[in-house]
């Protein structure tokens, strides 16, 4: 009889299946769309493989709206288990939930231990993100945990540009440790770093303070994890600007534009952004022409072989 246990399946939801599809075409595999919906909005969820005794991989980020596609991803988990897959990795492009990962104040919940320890009852065996917002969140469960950098995407697409007498800059003091990476990958030698105050108690809302770096007459290139609404790159990006920069460009591996970002950034002084495709882009902002977009599938999909395989992850793939 033929034994299929080395075979895995690929699950995705509506979040963003062009991405899963890219990884599929990757890894050489087809991509199961198990997520439809009722006529009242309710989510159904049937996956159409046989998945008894196979590894089932989901790939989902949670991003907008993230309360749906986290429901989505739920019932897709829970679907694989009571269909006796041998295990269930969920793949999260992007994590939504990611930034309340801690109590910064008093009364109020680590949204994002709530959100992993729900795919943990749920029957998730294994986690993969990209770019985490904190990696101390891996600790949020008892099971395994992988982390991967948008770095190893996005650094290749950075060389491109042959920037001359480059810097890399840090929008806040929490961004050092990213810069300092990326600094090195790209054997840059100069740092900056933009030091600015927020209000835990407004969301989104930061001021420019001051800056420690020489980006007179440079081409700086600030990075950071995400791009929500816009205001901490903008506001660097122009200070930067300000102090005599030749060039302003932004990498970041998640870029979700929320509110009038795209609008802050067609009115500011950066000259380009670069991100990935780990959350579905809208068409304004493939259409932007500030606005890069590089793909992590091969990343990811390589990432899925070697937990298939049972590789090194953290060897070459963690940049």
């Amino acid at each position: 009889m033929p034994n299929n246990n080395d075979e895995f399946i690929l699950l995705t939801g509506r979040a963003n299946p062009k991405l899963a599809h890219a990884i599929g075409k990757k890894l050489g595999v087809a991509v199961d769309e198990p997520v439809s919906s009722f006529a009242d909005g309710e989510i159904r969820v049937r996956i159409n493989s046989n998945v008894r005794r196979r590894m089932v991989v989901i790939v989902q980020p949670t991003s907008t709206p993230a309360n749906d596609h986290i429901m989505e991803l739920l019932f897709m988990i829970d679907a694989a288990k009571r269909a006796s897959s041998s295990e269930v990795v969920v793949v999260l492009p992007y994590y939504g939930y990611s930034r309340q990962d801690r109590k910064e104040m008093s009364r109020v919940p680590i949204s994002s231990s709530v959100v992993a320890s729900l795919f943990m009852h749920a029957g998730a065996d294994r986690i993969l993100t990209l770019d985490i917002h904190s990696e101390q969140q891996e600790g949020f469960i008892n099971k395994p945990w992988d982390n991967i950098f948008g770095s190893y995407s996005l650094i290749p697409e950075i060389k491109k540009r042959n920037l001359q007498n480059p810097v890399v800059a840090a929008p806040d003091k929490g961004g050092m440790v990213r810069a300092t990476g990326y600094a090195k990958l790209l054997h840059v030698k100069e740092l900056a770093l933009v030091y600015k105050e927020r209000d835990i108690k407004l969301h989104d809302v930061s001021n420019t303070l001051a800056m420690i770096g020489e980006v007179e007459g440079k081409d700086v290139l600030i990075v950071d994890d995400m791009i929500s609404t816009g205001g901490t790159i903008v506001n660097a990006a122009n200070y930067i600007r300000e102090k005599g920069a030749k060039s302003v460009r932004i990498a970041a591996t998640h870029g979700l534009f929320s509110g009038d970002a795209l609008q802050k950034i067609s009115d500011s002084a950066i000259d380009e952004v670069i991100v990935t495709d780990s959350i579905a882009h809208r068409e304004e902002v493939l259409k932007n022409s500030k606005i890069t977009i590089v793909s992590v599938a091969p990343l990811l999909a390589e990432a899925i072989n070697r937990i298939r395989t049972g590789e090194s992850i953290s060897k070459d793939l963690i940049l």
